[in-house]
């Protein structure tokens, strides 16, 4: 039975549980409306630490589809580094560079981070972890 596309998905990095969730919203401004995707991280179990906003928003040079021809999910660089936000290992990338960017799991508040400056390092990493014979690991 497949998985329901809002219930949250459970991801463990290095030793603690987290909930995650993808939302696509649209934001109306000046005439116009632009995509924005949201991965929110819950640390867990619940009331350990606040909620970890990264926050995707279309603009020049950067891509978030909201469906065909990409995928849902997508998120890029219209030259350069993109990951798919329903990957774990993607949500785990943007996890770990939030960490080194200075973001602790037990900040009992809700910390919101712009995703295009974690994207490049994630992307990295995802390219690191992967190679011509699959995941690292």
């Amino acid at each position: 039975m497949p998985r329901h596309p809002k219930k949250p998905r459970r991801l463990i990095a290095d030793g603690r549980a987290y909930l995650w969730t993808l939302r696509h919203s649209h934001n109306v401004a000046d005439g116009g409306r632009s995509c924005c995707e949201t991965l929110t991280l819950y640390p867990q179990p619940a009331g350990t630490g606040g909620p970890l906003r990264i926050v995707f928003t279309e603009g020049p040079g950067r891509y978030v589809p909201g469906g065909a021809p990409l995928g849902s999910g997508d998120v890029g660089y219209i030259q350069g580094a993109s990951l798919n936000l329903h990957e774990p290992g993607a949500v785990r990338a943007l996890l770990d560079a939030a960490s080194t960017l200075g973001w602790h799991p037990e900040e009992r508040r809700v910390v919101e981070i712009d995703g295009w400056s974690l994207l490049e390092a994630a992307a990295a990493a995802r390219a690191g972890a992967t190679g011509p014979t699959g995941p690292k690991g």
